[in-house]
């Protein structure tokens, strides 16, 4: 049996899996594990495979020590490079600017290209590149892929890509929205036109990734045209952490009254905002709990959410005209009821009504939570990233 690696480095991590991207039965990975505390004292490897955990802690420097060292693990447990034949890597890179609409086998020329990107994706490109470099060094024999965050939302229309501003600024530095979460954005909207028993081409959808980061988008006949996050994944929903939409002008009023700077204010909006920064936490089950126990932040915060939450959906039913299904996905969207049940109250009027005791079941696969009468479907639908790059990957491989 043949399999394709997908790898998703970041700053101090390194998450792999081992899938066979042709499995249409389970979802479920041959093997997966995580890299992690890379560069820090103590670092760990963890390795899940054949229903067991294995873990390995010991000082990991680098992003190649890391996966050097997820391989022996691998190789020890029987789920190696040496023991599985692997017919493609798949690499996740965040962002692709315009330069980038589809998956890409990786040479030389297009990591220039990736690390040209740089001042685009200053936190996340140049993790995917050592990812990339090392990953090929170590594989030289295997194609390798890189799919992009930002590729879905290459389709957008000019009016929903372009900002007000400058044009010749906005030129110059690659001002524009690009989206991101694009390949869980696409492999859902390919999975509920299979659940509609429609084509692809004739579906309306709204698709929903909340997770601790969060976006939204807007899908006519399986193409994106708009998407809450923007040139970064700052703009659009309220986040665990992230501020979300908020007015430009308090950077500069916090610049010029606060005294900050502006790396503080990027931390200020990136880390220390959201949902944490109203309730001091940003783990949507903590958040439940403060408000079982009465919090009044907890509360705030989310109402702010959900608040933000159904303007966007509101906003993309209008530009749809026609809307078939709305799908909720990612860690919030596929195990918060209360979520989905808050976001889609009180819009019978539109042709939405929720079925309780569909939404409260937990968490086992793509469902459907609407009535049987209701004429907008919702559903939920576990995004699977990983199988989907994979997917890209081996389709791509020579």
């Amino acid at each position: 049996m043949t399999y394709a690696l997908v790898l998703n480095s970041g700053s101090s991590s390194i998450k792999f899996q081992l899938l066979d991207p042709n499995n249409s039965a389970t979802d479920e990975p041959f093997a997966s594990g995580l890299v992690e505390q890379i560069g820090e004292p103590l670092g760990r490897v963890i390795l899940k495979y054949g229903g067991e955990k294995h873990l390995l802690e010991e000082p990991i420097p680098n992003h190649s020590v890391g996966l050097n060292r997820a391989f022996e693990l691998m190789s020890e447990h029987g789920c190696g490079p040496a023991q599985v034949e692997i017919t493609a890597v798949g690499h996740r890179v965040v962002h692709g600017g315009i330069l980038f609409s589809a998956p890409e086998i990786i040479t030389d020329e297009i990591v220039d290209m990736i690390k040209d990107l740089i001042p685009l994706a200053p936190l996340h490109n140049p993790a995917n590149v050592d990812g990339i470099e090392v990953a090929r060094k170590i594989l030289p024999d295997v194609p390798h892929v890189a799919v992009f965050d930002t590729g879905f939302f290459h389709t957008l229309p000019p009016a929903a890509a372009i900002y007000a501003i400058n044009k010749e600024v906005a030129g110059e530095n690659g001002v524009r929205r690009y989206g991101f979460h694009g390949t869980s954005h696409e492999y859902i909207s390919q999975r509920v036109p299979e659940l509609l028993g429609k084509p692809t081409d004739e579906v309306n959808q709204i698709t929903l990734h909340l997770g601790n980061g969060a976006s939204c988008a807007a899908v006519r006949g399986g193409q994106a045209i708009d998407t809450s996050m923007g040139m970064t994944p700052l703009s659009g929903l309220v986040m665990g952490t992230r501020t979300g939409d908020i007015d430009p002008g308090i950077v500069f009023h916090l610049y010029r009254t606060a005294n900050m700077s502006i790396d503080e204010i990027d931390t200020l909006m990136n880390k220390q905002s959201g949902i944490k920064g109203i309730s001091g936490v940003n783990d949507f089950r903590a958040l439940a709990e403060m408000i079982e126990d009465g919090d009044p932040d907890a509360w705030l915060a989310y109402q702010i959410y959900i608040h933000q939450l159904r303007r966007y959906i509101g906003s993309y039913m209008i530009s749809l005209g026609r809307v078939d299904a709305i799908t909720f996905t990612a860690g919030v969207g596929e195990n918060a009821a209360n979520v989905r049940a808050d976001a889609m109250a009180e819009l019978e009027m539109y042709g939405i009504k929720i079925d309780p005791e569909r939404n409260a079941l937990p968490n086992s696969g793509p469902r459907e939570i609407s009535t049987d009468d209701s004429t907008i479907k919702v559903f939920v639908v576990p995004t699977n990233e990983e199988l989907a790059i994979a997917r890209y990957a081996t389709e791509l491989a020579p």
